[in-house]
């Protein structure tokens, strides 16, 4: 088992992360809501440089409201249930960060977008929608763990050279 902060990853926690995060779409994300915590569902992608998550969401959502008054964050994204395999054995990943607005005027707009829309193609329409915007979440702190006895703290670094990593 490793825990504690890992500077490295191997080649199958490589595989696997890399495995759920493109096999999965959709995250848990906490937000604080007056102080409290609050879950909601998100379609997400991953920024190409493996540095964060990419969110799309209404200005209307409780979650968009939170984000943009406390942008601390957490990122839940956990694979499907394996029949006969323990819950607690699913692999999962939290990370805790920061939700930052991607305004079309920012300098990275177009990769984030082209980045979200390479994974929801049919949600070329919702960016006509002036309520819409994206958000970047770019993590401090990533918790991976892979089944039983395989649980590690990532770095933002070592995320995001993992993300990166061709697989083999």
């Amino acid at each position: 088992m490793t825990s504690g902060y890992t500077r490295r990853v191997n080649s199958e926690q490589t595989a696997a992360l890399r495995e759920l995060l493109h096999g999965q779409r959709i995250a848990s994300l906490g937000t604080l809501r007056a102080g409290e915590p609050y879950v909601s569902m998100v379609p997400f992608a991953l920024l190409p440089d493996g540095s964060g998550f990419v969110i799309h969401v209404s200005q209307l959502s409780s979650h968009t409201e939170d984000m943009l008054e406390s942008p601390r964050v957490s990122l839940l994204v956990v694979a499907p249930e394996t029949p006969g395999k323990p819950p607690q054995a699913v692999a999962r990943i939290a990370a805790q960060g920061r939700a930052e607005p991607c305004p079309a005027s920012a300098p990275g707009y177009a990769a984030t977008r082209e980045a979200y829309l390479s994974r929801f193609p049919q949600a070329a329409d919702i960016f006509e929608l002036p309520d819409f915007s994206l958000f970047t979440i770019r993590p401090s702190s990533i918790r991976y763990i892979g089944g039983f006895a395989q649980a590690m703290t990532l770095t933002p670094e070592a995320f995001a050279t993992a993300l990166r990593q061709e697989p083999r």
